[in-house]
């Protein structure tokens, strides 16, 4: 009997390499001289990050220099969720960045509809937050990936457990 290979369609983020991005944008915010004296805090949760700021100006530039960190550190955009910006205590401003972590339910079975249509000899299968796609050919399996790859989904796709 032939045996089936199978990989997972994941959604997440080395949450070491996010430390490592939030510590060099903070020890950035303190050593640049346009930022060092706005008492700039970013503040990690389980699945969220609070930018708290002295203005709107200071605020966007935080924006950038945490995505150009992340960039760095491998790490895709498509984590982070902005909030609105809101008023904070002492005439300050606060934004909340939601981390997004797994696929949503409804882009699964959107994932798992296209390879149904396009790869006739693999099959997908929800599981979670996570897609299995398994096959007997590794072929087919490869070209599942590289369709994937080449789709712009609004979450980042991982492939991992390939076997």
């Amino acid at each position: 009997m032939a045996s089936v290979s199978s990989f997972d369609v994941v959604s997440d983020f080395d949450q070491q390499e996010l430390k490592n991005a939030l510590d060099q944008t903070l020890r950035e915010i303190h050593n640049r001289y346009d930022l060092k004296d706005t008492k700039t805090t970013i503040e990690a949760g389980d699945n969220q990050l609070t930018i708290n700021t002295d203005s709107e100006y200071t605020l966007g530039a935080v924006r950038d220099l945490l995505e150009s960190k992340f960039i760095r550190r491998g790490l895709s955009l498509k984590i982070l969720d902005y909030g609105p910006e809101e008023p904070a205590s002492g005439a300050r401003v606060r934004q909340v960045v939601t981390l997004r972590r797994g696929i949503p339910e409804d882009l699964a079975k959107q994932i798992s509809k296209k390879i149904r249509d396009e790869f006739k000899k693999v099959t997908p299968q929800i599981q979670g937050n996570a897609v299995r796609v398994q096959g007997k050919n590794k072929d087919d399996l490869q070209a599942v990936i590289q369709a994937l790859k080449a789709e712009d989904y609004p979450v980042a796709l991982q492939f991992n457990n390939y076997r």
